[in-house]
């Protein structure tokens, strides 16, 4: 039996009123798509989890606001602050051909077309023109554009790879 792969989709990132409810941070376009998610785990910085269905949450203004079950004040809602809301891998929607979910980007090894590894995935970061993968190895940290056809020639997620054209001396 596998182990269930979570990705984050989301953080909770401030109190909302006195009665417990949370803001969060959603990284789901539009946003209130994460609570389309029927199952969440909620992982705290202090490494507490837990695994919640059917979420009541809701557009409060720019913000998304959260109740948590047996959550019904504002102390008890502080453990939760911080804290990364994930969801099953599996309960993503499946993609179009050469469409990719940053969690199935990170970690994977970054090659150039002559073979030289320049190391894994740590993260993305959106910039607004394109993505940016930032691939780490043991000596350095590079930002290599995510444009496919351009920089990115080949992602070959089941092999663990991403093929790019770019000089590994920069």
């Amino acid at each position: 039996m596998s182990e269930t792969r979570w990705v984050v989709l989301g953080r909770i990132v401030g109190h909302h009123g006195l009665r417990g409810e949370l803001k969060l941070y959603s990284y789901t376009e539009p946003p209130e798509q994460i609570f389309s998610y029927r199952a969440w785990r909620l992982r705290a910085a202090d490494g507490r989890e837990t695994e919640l269905q059917r979420v009541n949450g809701k557009r409060h203004g720019k913000a998304l606001i959260i109740s948590l079950p047996e959550v019904l004040d504002r102390d008890a809602a502080a453990v939760w602050m911080d804290a990364e809301i994930g969801v099953a891998r599996d309960a993503l929607a499946p993609l179009p051909e050469g469409e990719f979910y940053w969690a199935d980007l990170e970690g994977l090894e970054v090659i150039t077309l002559e073979g030289v590894s320049l190391g894994r995935v740590s993260h993305l970061i959106s910039t607004g023109a394109n993505d940016v993968m930032v691939v780490r190895d043991s000596e350095r940290e590079r930002l290599l554009p995510f444009v496919p056809g351009q920089w990115v020639q080949q992602v070959d997620v089941a092999a663990g790879r991403i093929v790019v054209d770019w000089d590994p001396a920069f």
